[in-house]
């Protein structure tokens, strides 16, 4: 009995001991698991690279058959191991790599290349692409819910303030885009010039102070003052738009169906007014106003002339959900930023990037792509890039430089009367205004409209 009891005894001890053992070390029974800092040792050390992460957040976690999962490539390794998690990551150099929270939006610089190449493979003649633009049109349309809105004259609109200034005037407008839902913006008009005008509609972009700031006034003005009349409003949840909805709102899939409502409606506003060439309307915004840019391009054949600034990318679509959280990137079997642009065709366009954000690599991987389809054409000199390696994620000026020249070109504007003695367009004319002399309803909700809704049940209710 002692001798059963022994053997007992030694057995239940051989097992917790291999049980704890497989516990601590990544075996068949734990799933091969290994601390996540411990994985990042390994894969540093394995290909010779070094991998940045937030410690505190991630070092606890476990990773499942991470060995397992171990490629010949840094690319692969991470890849493999990350994707569960989900995490992903990004190149920073040569070798160091910065793992990141997953994002749904951005694919890799070589995913983008691919996608373009499998694109570009599907359409060689000029009459399968317009097949494919069409069919992105009518599927972008109905995914976010355009099937309603129709082009109709915006006849009523809410005007006030106009401010004279030199060789411009600006008089802050809002027009009814929904049932009771009004967008509020800035119209800048030349003065001393006769006959008929271009225009150019500026969406916003997802910037501090929204159309307020310097930069965007800056453009709007100097296109005044070289004839051109400028339209600038707000994004959902900036500017006066809180005064009916909350700046959360700006986050949600539905925006990305509002925005572009927004847009066609003052597309249609400025497209009634008396004083403006039809033949002559152009719209430019950087970053989230460079992604309606591209779309209302893509949906609207009266627009003639686009330069989104600092957006487009074949491997990042739109990092809010104001531009990606409705799902038109799913239009025709996948789409992409690139692809979008180049619905465009052949009207002029001009794209600006820059080396600091996801443009970085437009002239290498996407400009060839749409000097393809533009060739289809045979109007590759109308698609143009301005690439500005030591530029940042704005709206700058040496951006706007070329954008003006741009836009002065394809308009046949007189520029000599703008330009500096060195050639550049000089902005010194141009007034930045107070933030406060910009508001339509002075930042007060009781002075909405009395049809004006509120609370974003109510728009979505109008949009029923």
């Amino acid at each position: 009995m002692e001798r059963l009891y022994f053997f007992l005894t030694t057995l239940l001890c051989m097992l917790f001991n291999g049980y704890g053992l497989a516990q601590e070390r990544p075996v068949w029974e734990n799933d091969f698991r290994e601390r996540f800092s411990k994985v990042v040792d390994d894969i540093e050390k394995r290909h010779h690279i070094t991998i940045q992460y937030d410690s505190a957040k991630l070092a606890q976690l476990w990773v499942a058959f991470a060995q397992w999962q171990y490629r010949t490539t840094p690319a692969q390794t991470l890849t493999n191991v990350l994707a569960p998690l989900p995490l992903t990551y990004r190149q920073l150099d040569d070798s160091t790599y910065r793992i990141t929270s997953y994002e749904y939006f951005r694919k890799h610089p070589e995913e983008g290349a691919q996608e373009l190449a499998r694109l570009m493979a599907s359409y060689r003649t000029l009459s399968q692409w317009k097949s494919r633009s069409g069919d992105l049109s009518s599927c972008i349309r109905e995914t976010l819910g355009l099937q309603r809105i129709h082009r109709t004259p915006v006849t009523a609109a809410v005007k006030n303030s106009k401010r004279q200034y030199n060789g411009y005037t600006v008089e802050n407008i809002a027009i009814e885009t929904l049932p009771g839902f009004y967008l509020a913006g800035s119209l800048y008009v030349p003065t001393g010039h006769s006959g008929k005008l271009p225009a150019m509609l500026c969406p916003n972009g997802h910037f501090v102070s929204g159309r307020y700031r310097p930069d965007h006034q800056l453009r709007c003005a100097m296109l005044a003052r070289m004839g051109v009349i400028a339209v600038s409003y707000d994004l959902v949840g900036y500017g006066e738009s809180i005064l009916q909805l909350e700046e959360s709102d700006h986050r949600r899939s539905l925006t990305a169906t509002i925005q572009t409502i927004n847009n066609l409606r003052m597309l249609d506003f400025i497209y009634g007014l008396a004083a403006v060439d039809t033949s002559r309307i152009g719209i430019t915004g950087a970053s989230g106003g460079g992604s309606q840019s591209i779309l209302v391009t893509a949906l609207d054949d009266r627009i003639k002339l686009s330069v989104p600034v600092v957006m487009v990318s074949s491997y990042f679509s739109g990092g809010c959900p104001c531009e990606t959280g409705a799902g038109h990137h799913f239009c025709g079997g996948g789409t992409n930023n690139v692809e979008i642009a180049a619905m465009a065709a052949p009207r002029p366009q001009l794209l600006i990037s820059d080396g600091n954000d996801w443009t970085a690599d437009f002239p290498t991987i996407d400009l060839p792509y749409l000097k393809q389809v533009y060739s289809l054409y045979n109007q590759e000199d109308l698609i143009q890039n301005v690439h500005l390696p030591n530029d940042k994620h704005d709206y700058g000026p040496a951006k706007r430089q070329a954008m003006y020249a741009f836009v002065a070109e394809h308009f046949s504007l007189e520029t000599p009367p703008f330009k500096d003695p060195s050639g550049h367009f000089s902005e010194e004319g141009c007034v930045v205004e107070e933030e406060a002399k910009l508001y339509t309803f002075e930042m007060d909700s009781q002075k909405l409209p009395a049809n004006a809704l509120h609370g974003f049940a109510q728009l979505q209710e109008a949009l029923r």
